[in-house]
């Protein structure tokens, strides 16, 4: 057997265990996927993935002014009279097919 290290790091519980879930249905122990991880940023030199703030900005409802909040519900109507949505139960669908839940 190979010599290993240890490694401890701490995660939030529930990012752990969708991550944990869907190494699961892969077949890949979260060690192994760990390492692969380590070992693309040896190959990489760095992060192996791009990392970027979003284009959009994300609202933070509980710091909006009256008006502010006014304007973005107004937003929300604007999406909803020109066909910009879809309902709940299909996005769910689509997180469930898309993550093998």
């Amino acid at each position: 057997m190979a010599k290993t290290a240890n490694l401890y790091a701490r995660i939030e519980p529930e990012v752990k265990e969708q991550a944990e879930s869907i190494l699961a249905a892969l077949g890949i122990p979260v060690s192994n996927a760990i390492n692969m991880f380590y070992k693309q940023i040896i190959l990489q030199r760095g992060i192996p993935f791009e990392m970027k703030l979003p284009q959009a900005r994300v609202v933070d409802m509980g710091k909006l002014t009256a008006q502010e909040l006014d304007q973005e519900l107004e937003k929300g109507y604007q999406d909803v009279l020109a066909g910009r949505t879809r309902p709940a139960n299909r996005v769910f669908d689509e997180i469930r097919k898309d993550y093998g839940i």
